[in-house]
């Protein structure tokens, strides 16, 4: 069975658990279309993903792309080992951090 969990955090934070795979890529791209579409900066909590393969990689490229046209800035936190293998060896990991544009990325309100 094909999991994956993206909870919002708040203030464009977001967290992604569970499978980063061609099983879930597609339903993840989705399912994000709507919360991210709210904000203007966005960082992404890799750190819960439990396995990836190249589709991941396909999707955080996806999600670069979508910023990039729409005049977003998004970052990823904690990029899981195998996608950034993937990354390194198809030459294409300098494109993950395309996302980044601005100075003073979000950050927590006080208290948050």
């Amino acid at each position: 069975m094909s999991d994956f969990t993206l909870q919002d955090l708040g203030h464009g934070r977001f967290a992604l658990s569970g499978e980063l795979t061609f099983a879930t890529a597609e339903t993840i791209l989705r399912s994000s279309e709507g919360p991210f579409e709210e904000h203007t900066q966005l960082e992404i909590d890799l750190s819960g993903v439990t396995d990836s393969d190249s589709a991941g990689l396909a999707l955080l490229l996806e999600w670069v792309t979508w910023a990039n046209h729409s005049v977003r800035e998004i970052r990823f936190e904690k990029i899981p080992d195998k996608i950034d293998a993937i990354a390194r060896t198809t030459e294409v990991e300098q494109l993950l951090s395309r996302g980044e544009r601005w100075s003073g990325f979000i950050e927590a309100p006080e208290g948050a």
